[in-house]
């Protein structure tokens, strides 16, 4: 187990990024993540607390919330308007959006343009962990009934889901990928190696855990874990890995 953690860490900051690991802990970077929405007021408490407000403290993190309806010429700041197609739903417009992204651009690169929709391919841990290793990006939350396609066909470089199902927006979409790229960069969790034994980081879910006390109300933690021996506890906890993996996601091992 310990060989698979350590073999994971080169991993994690070589072969994925192609680069030396000392690039990312001897040179500071600081991840940049703008995100584009029509209610900002639902991003407010993710962000400031936790892990998130953690790695925006070390200086490791910047977080930046835009409210799309900023760069409306509307009047009324409105940012959606009638499909062409008919139906029901409002349909959000091209205009706002590309004078949004525009602006952002010129002021600096971005490694990644997200837009975070049902109809794409489901975000999974190998895409956080990629995504922690850029620099700038920008995640756009879509609303209403979608988003005028040509955003998505001229200025999206990226498109991700979080699951089969609907959301009014995609905001806390964002907060959900936001919080699983933020937590990988280095530094930002006490114990950099702890995110490397996270479900899905090597194929398998996470074992059981326990805590104090080792008894309550009769009911035992395993005593291989009160043993001491590392070896055997790093096997007991692979093969229950394994095993729940199996049970719970199949999937997972092609079963």
């Amino acid at each position: 187990m310990v060989f698979l953690k350590y073999i994971l860490l080169v991993y994690y900051f070589t072969s994925i990024a192609k680069l030396d690991p000392e690039y990312y802990f001897y040179k500071k970077i600081v991840m940049r993540i703008d995100i584009l929405t029509v209610v900002p007021e639902l991003l407010e408490s993710p962000f400031n607390h936790s892990i998130l407000q953690r790695a925006k403290d070390k200086g490791l993190a910047e977080i930046y919330i835009h409210n799309i309806r900023d760069w409306s010429t509307n009047k009324h700041k409105q940012v959606d308007d009638y499909a062409f197609s008919k139906g029901a739903g409002m349909v959000m417009s091209i205009e706002p959006i590309d004078r949004a992204i525009s602006e952002l651009k010129s002021q600096r690169d971005y490694d990644e343009v997200i837009f975070l929709t049902p109809d794409a391919r489901q975000f999974v841990q190998r895409d956080a962990n990629l995504l922690s290793l850029k620099t700038n990006l920008i995640i756009l939350c879509g609303h209403y009934k979608g988003i005028d396609q040509r955003v998505r066909d001229h200025l999206v470089t990226l498109e991700l889901s979080i699951g089969d199902y609907v959301l009014t927006g995609g905001e806390l979409a964002a907060a959900i990928v936001a919080d699983a790229i933020v937590r990988l960069i280095p530094g930002v969790l006490s114990d950099e190696t702890s995110a490397l034994t996270d479900s899905f980081q090597d194929g398998l879910l996470t074992p059981p855990v326990y805590t104090r006390p080792a008894e309550y109300k009769g009911w035992r933690v395993p005593e291989i874990l009160l043993s001491g021996n590392d070896k055997l506890i790093d096997d007991w906890k692979q093969e229950q890995a394994y095993e729940r993996t199996k049970r719970i996601r199949p999937d997972m091992l092609g079963e």
